[in-house]
């Protein structure tokens, strides 16, 4: 079965390519390596084949997909920041590239599955927490946004084309080779200075983190058992963390005694404009499947640390 993974090379896609070489099947990675990277990629280089590529050219995409039986479409620019300054980044990165391959996959005649990763931001400031997959989608970020608009692109694609496609609203996912996110911002500020980790916000926004492997095992489970045309699984973990607790994590992986301080952020707590406060989403869903998560959300954030602290080099000093 030959395999597309756009993105392939960043963060996630580079473990679920991992697993889907060792689970034997004949994988192309198609990436512009903007922020990826083929180191991401070492371990499985001579099995793989590597495209870099835009999955905003729509030429690039087609070459890509030629001969596929599915794609797994995890090329996105994913700092949610950036929309509160650079709406139109969020637009080409996340909708446009969307766009593209959904098309070059109708246009191949090959392409019969097309899982995409989307995000818990496109429920917004949810009314209900757990939030269940049929909560509304009322985003309160461009990124949020655009990939809520992904989604809908998606399906349409699904039932004008016949094509399966399933949705993987993801929390937070933690673990090696992450650049992005809170765990790598305070590890960064950290080798900085020691003294002081600055956290913006209050402290108090309360997340589900989930481990990487976590994520990969539900991401593989729900592409194999999905039986409709459109079908959306909330990946994510049982419980959340305060931002505050991860800050502390942090700071004891490194064996620093650092001082906290919280500012910046918005009047109501949150870190940025369009960062959402509480996020728990439920899981019953991948849960009918047969699959929970290994770890807690703490558990993810100290392992995660861990990892990211050896990979940066910064355990020792």
């Amino acid at each position: 079965m030959r395999v597309v993974v756009t993105g392939g090379a960043g963060f996630l896609g580079s473990h679920l390519v991992e697993r889907l070489v060792a689970s034997g099947y004949d994988v192309v990675v198609l990436d512009n390596l903007s922020t990826g990277s083929l180191d991401n990629l070492r371990g499985v280089l001579g099995e793989v084949e590597v495209r870099i590529g835009d999955a905003k050219d729509p030429g690039a995409c087609l070459e890509a997909l030629r001969g596929a039986d599915a794609v797994y479409h995890f090329a996105a620019n994913p700092e949610v920041r950036v929309s509160s300054v650079e709406p139109r980044v969020h637009f080409e990165e996340n909708v446009r590239a969307t766009f593209n391959v959904a098309e070059a996959s109708r246009v191949s005649g090959s392409v019969k599955t097309l899982v995409f990763a989307s995000s818990s931001t496109v429920y917004g400031d949810a009314r209900i927490i757990p939030t269940p997959e049929d909560h509304e989608l009322r985003p309160i970020s461009v990124y949020g946004a655009s990939k809520a608009a992904a989604e809908v692109i998606l399906h349409s694609y699904s039932q004008l084309y016949g094509m399966r496609v399933v949705v993987l609203r993801y929390a937070n996912i933690v673990g090696p080779r992450s650049r992005h996110g809170v765990i790598y911002d305070f590890l960064l500020k950290l080798s900085r200075d020691a003294s002081v980790l600055e956290v913006l916000g209050d402290g108090r926004q309360r997340k589900s983190y989930l481990y990487v492997d976590d994520a990969i095992e539900a991401t593989l489970l729900a592409a194999e058992s999905s039986a409709g045309s459109f079908e959306v699984y909330n990946v994510g973990n049982e419980d959340w963390i305060e931002v505050s607790e991860i800050a502390r994590i942090v700071i004891d992986v490194l064996g620093l005694r650092s001082r906290l301080v919280f500012t910046g952020g918005t009047p109501d707590g949150r870190g940025w404009p369009g960062d959402v406060k509480f996020m728990l989403l439920s899981i019953e869903k991948m849960k009918s499947l047969g699959w929970r998560p290994r770890r807690t959300s703490s558990e993810a954030v100290r392992l995660a640390a861990r990892a990211l602290a050896e990979e940066l080099r910064l355990l020792g000093k």
